[in-house]
């Protein structure tokens, strides 16, 4: 089964499509320092296939394992469930209950949530923006409060907290104290919410995921493992909306 990669020019960043026959697949290129062999997986959006490079690997290296693994990439592709538009009558989750979404036809009213409906107003062609803006804002203002209330639990101050739609993770916290969350976790159970939060307080007080960590984590929050395990489940479908 041939398999076509093609690079831009050079200084460009990488681009590469797999010809997998009956259908051409993106592969999007990742370095990671700390990674210490050439890794594949799934887009977590759904449309194509990661691969994760360590330090002084190849591009080359990349399309030869997706060469090798051409069946295995066909297969959980085909498996894979479509992704979902932001338009009338989707199904979104939002904090993990199913919603239909709907438009007013009204100019003004923004977004109204209401027994299993996400009701979105203003100009059909911009529902897909204001529902996204709308998702944004709903993930700031759940989070935020927690974010508060987790680190003065722990006597810490948090720094600035953004929030993003970030593919290879679901929180992060530097070294300076500031946070950053994916903004699907509001799509999610609130439990998931509560407890990526907890993990990234918790890193306010211990930058590593040592014993100390994890009691932190567990101070913080009680749901760490039934968070844990569903994220493992249906994570990677909250990337397949919008």
């Amino acid at each position: 089964m041939p398999i076509r990669a093609s690079t831009p020019a050079p200084g460009a960043a990488p681009h590469i499509r797999l010809d997998l026959g009956a259908r051409e697949v993106p592969l999007r290129l990742r370095r990671n320092a700390k990674a210490r062999r050439v890794i594949l997986r799934l887009d977590p959006t759904g449309e194509g296939v990661v691969v994760t490079l360590p330090p002084g690997a190849s591009e080359d290296a990349a399309v030869d394992l997706a060469r090798r693994e051409a069946d295995w990439i066909l297969t959980r592709l085909e498996r894979r469930a479509p992704r979902v538009e932001f338009a009338p009558g989707a199904r979104i989750p939002f904090a993990g209950r199913d919603h239909l979404v709907t438009w007013t036809g009204l100019m003004r009213g923004g977004v109204r949530r209401d027994d299993g409906f996400l009701a979105v107003s203003g100009p059909r062609e911009h529902l897909a923006r204001r529902l996204g803006d709308w998702l944004r804002a709903e993930a700031r203002r759940h989070i935020l409060p927690l974010v508060a209330d987790k680190a003065a639990v722990l006597g810490r101050r948090p720094g600035r907290v953004t929030i993003r739609d970030t593919r290879s993770r679901w929180g992060s916290c530097a070294a300076g104290g500031d946070l950053s969350f994916c903004w699907r976790l509001v799509l999610a159970p609130p439990h998931v919410l509560d407890y990526v939060v907890a993990h990234e307080v918790a890193h306010l007080a211990h930058h590593d995921h040592s014993p100390r960590f994890w009691r932190a984590v567990d101070r913080l929050t009680p749901h760490a493992q039934g968070a844990k395990a569903w994220l493992h489940a249906h994570g990677a479908d909250l990337h397949r909306y919008g």
